[in-house]
């Protein structure tokens, strides 16, 4: 099985949050397939940006540390976008449609708190 983590499970991964669930760590850490999209990238950038996240990583730092913990990073592909528009509108948040596109196109499963997220035809785990 392949996974793909939405940006506050990546987040609270790399630092250690309790909020993380058993299941997610546990998936995270045994597993090969793990993946965090660029996407999550952009979004964490933003929100440092607009002062609705404090971290003191920038972005490359961010991958790095994906890197040391076998996450690896999904690019942005055309077949991504063009998934979006076949889906309904559920979630008003880009950041997370674009993440349930990508989820789709490569048959992978989001770890995600998110409790809009599964109302998509895409799998979950929390």
């Amino acid at each position: 099985m392949s996974f793909l983590l939405d940006t506050h499970t990546l987040l609270w991964f790399l630092f250690n949050s309790p909020e993380l669930s058993k299941k997610a760590l546990e998936k995270i850490q045994s597993n090969e397939n793990v993946y965090v999209s660029i996407i999550s990238l952009w979004e964490i950038e933003i929100k440092k940006s607009i002062k609705k996240l404090d971290i003191d990583y920038s972005c490359s730092e961010l991958v790095g540390l994906c890197g040391k913990e076998n996450i690896d990073l999904l690019q942005v592909l055309p077949k991504h976008i063009d998934k979006i528009k076949d889906l309904p509108f559920i979630h008003r948040d880009p950041f997370d449609r674009l993440l349930i596109a990508q989820a789709q196109s490569e048959n992978l499963t989001i770890i995600t708190k998110d409790l809009i997220i599964p109302k998509y035809d895409v799998k979950t785990i929390w």
